[in-house]
């Protein structure tokens, strides 16, 4: 009998202790701890300007026409607003096309622009490999051309003349918002994914967020939906409510590639009374993103992008392509806003615009006032 107590003890006693090795070790994943760090840095203050200190001053005289892909979309409208600003100073003359979402579109758009002969044209947000004729006839016709979220890449973009393409790097914003879900599941997330694959830069975030929740162990991807921004708010509310009803408490994480899926998700969550999913995007950092993080209503997290500093970048570099000097090679660290910093960096004006002065540094490189 003492025998038999003495071994229950000790079997007792082993099971604790691996029980408490387990938890050790989950607690210290290195993935997670690695995402905690990475959530941790995304969201400090942005205070010093890490961007170019020098270039050719002022071209004079320009007009700029910028073919948006949709006036929908509230990146979109956050780099024409901050083009608007830069071009005011500079004196310069911009016009603006809407794309409407589709292809045929922004096609139409292109044509129209290239008729106008333009000093430079702005690829806003769309994938140019659909253009290759018109913008071959537009680099024949000595019309610069410049970009934003053309491709997932920033820089130059040779085959299609594109002199430089503005955006923060989609693999880092795709990945940071992924880690925030790793991060606050403690490694335990169970997501559904939204993309648009009419748009390489969509689909290449949605396709990083999908490897990094699958390298988290006990994390675990529902399911990957492709669905068209320009139709979100018809196909949002019934999607929503089927996802509830597929996967109910499991629904636990959305993460999708732009703020407009959670503009119609938020009110079908508020109709059937749910407080998840954590909705995070990978951009762009709208308005009505803002107020939701602000408020806690139905949007955990935006990736935003800086959208007024990279109309002003967008103008740099034209202004260097029409100088004939090389772009700045400037590419945007990626930010992350939550409840907890909503506040800064512009975020009272509802937008991520970095308190670091890279307004009065173009300006300096451009030799105005």
């Amino acid at each position: 009998m003492k025998r038999y107590f003495h071994r229950t003890l000790t079997t007792i006693a082993t099971l604790v202790a691996v029980s408490t090795m387990s938890n050790s070790v989950f607690a210290n994943d290195p993935f997670v701890d690695e995402a905690k760090q990475l959530v941790a840095a995304a969201t400090a203050k942005q205070e010093t300007w890490n961007g170019p200190v020098s270039g050719p001053e002022l071209q004079q005289d320009k007009t700029i026409i910028f073919i948006a892909s949709d006036m929908k979309n509230g990146g979109v409208l956050g780099v024409i607003d901050g083009m608007k600003e830069a071009v005011e100073a500079t004196g310069w003359t911009l016009d603006v096309l809407d794309g409407a979402g589709s292809v045929n579109n922004q096609l139409s758009a292109l044509n129209q622009a290239i008729a106008r002969q333009p000093d430079a044209i702005v690829i806003g947000g769309w994938n140019p490999n659909v253009a290759r004729i018109p913008l071959q006839k537009a680099v024949k016709n000595g019309i610069q051309l410049v970009a934003w979220h053309a491709t997932p890449e920033p820089g130059p973009i040779d085959k299609y003349g594109i002199y430089y393409n503005v955006t923060s790097d989609s693999d880092e914003i795709a990945k940071l918002s992924a880690m925030l879900a790793v991060a606050n599941s403690e490694g335990k997330a169970k997501v559904v994914i939204l993309t648009d694959s009419l748009y390489e830069i969509a689909l290449r975030k949605a396709n990083v967020m999908k490897e990094v929740i699958e390298q988290c162990q006990d994390c675990q991807v529902l399911e990957f939906i492709d669905t068209p921004l320009a139709d979100t708010s018809s196909r949002m509310p019934n999607l929503t409510f089927n996802l509830l009803q597929k996967y109910g408490d499991d629904l636990e994480y959305a993460l999708s590639i732009n703020d407009l899926y959670f503009d119609f998700m938020a009110p079908s969550l508020r109709t059937a009374n749910k407080d998840r999913p954590y909705n995070i995007s990978a951009g762009d950092g709208s308005v009505t993103a803002y107020q939701r993080i602000r408020n806690n209503d139905k949007q955990f997290a935006t990736v935003p992008e800086p959208l007024n500093l990279h109309g002003w970048q967008l103008v740099d570099e034209l202004n260097r392509a029409f100088a004939k000097q090389a772009p700045s090679g400037y590419v945007t660290p990626a930010h992350l806003v939550t409840k907890e910093n909503v506040g800064f960096d512009g975020g009272e004006n509802n937008l991520y615009d970095p308190q670091n002065g890279y307004k009065d540094a173009y300006k300096a490189i451009w030799k105005i006032k």
